[in-house]
């Protein structure tokens, strides 16, 4: 349930990246000024967006440092201006610092929690996430944004991913959390070219948990590293490995071109339903 309305994944959703930085890795979803970020939402929600995923900490490789203050003030400011447009639209704040994920939900009308780290990087973050209670999603990743391409040695990578997921579930429902918990596998994050498309075969594996599962590819560096190229040129790989993520259950797509995302599931629905 988010503002008001029941989602049950019966269509997959599209959740459209707005960051409020001056430095994420396609420029083209930057957004750094308020009239910016009414712009770029309105424009996804014309073209079909379900949801807003807003950011203002760029995670990319080499990206700056930025404070926690410097952080809630950017999200802060543009939740104000979406809440005051658009009341009832689903909107998640990606941050890996509790203090952000509280003030974002309590403050400013934030409705989902997206959380790169798992809660590995704040300590507070699982126990602040059970006490707000409000949906989660948990991603997989090891070290900090800086550090995360240092950490990719696994003997196995899908099912140490498979054990990530369940120690954390778990701990959260200790915490007392009973929301939603989203599953993100973090492509891109603390995983070698291989290692991406490895986890991308597996998805059906990620079902284990019943619980929806995210997918966020949109013009990553497993795209253009493989074809040559840049972000700003990585569409159509995009959109190929959205296809074969909804073909294998996605139920949530986190995307920079929402049109290309939506014309995708709408496609892979006419494939199902045949």
């Amino acid at each position: 349930m988010l503002r008001g309305k029941l989602y049950d994944f019966s269509r997959p959703m599209v959740m459209t990246i707005v960051n409020v930085t001056p430095d994420s890795f396609f420029e083209g979803s930057r957004a750094t000024d308020i009239p910016a970020v009414l712009n770029a939402v309105e424009k996804a929600l014309n073209e079909g967006a379900d949801m807003i995923d807003l950011g203002g900490y760029s995670t990319r490789p080499g990206a700056a440092e930025v404070s926690e203050e410097e952080e809630l003030k950017r999200v802060s400011e543009a939740l104000i201006a979406i809440r005051k447009r658009w009341p009832d639209l689903p909107v998640s704040v990606d941050t890996f610092r509790a203090r952000v994920a509280r003030e974002s939900v309590e403050k400013y009308g934030a409705d989902i929690i997206n959380d790169i780290s798992g809660g590995d990087i704040d300590a507070d973050m699982l126990p602040t996430v059970a006490e707000l209670n409000a949906p989660y999603i948990l991603m997989h990743m090891r070290g900090t944004p800086q550090t995360k391409q240092q950490f990719t040695d696994y003997k196995a990578i899908v099912p140490e991913m498979l054990s990530y997921f369940s120690e954390r579930i778990e701990k959260l429902r200790k915490l007392g959390f009973t929301k939603e918990v989203i599953i993100d596998p973090g492509f891109g994050f603390s995983k070698t070219l291989e290692q991406n498309y490895e986890v991308m075969r597996g998805l059906d594996y990620f079902h284990a948990f019943n619980a929806p599962l995210l997918v966020g590819i949109s013009r990553k560096t497993m795209i253009f590293k493989l074809l040559g190229g840049t972000p700003a040129e990585s569409l159509n790989g995009t959109t190929v490995l959205n296809t074969y993520a909804l073909m294998h259950g996605a139920h949530i797509l986190r995307v920079h071109d929402t049109k290309a995302a939506v014309e995708a599931i709408k496609i892979c629905g006419m494939l199902k339903n045949s």
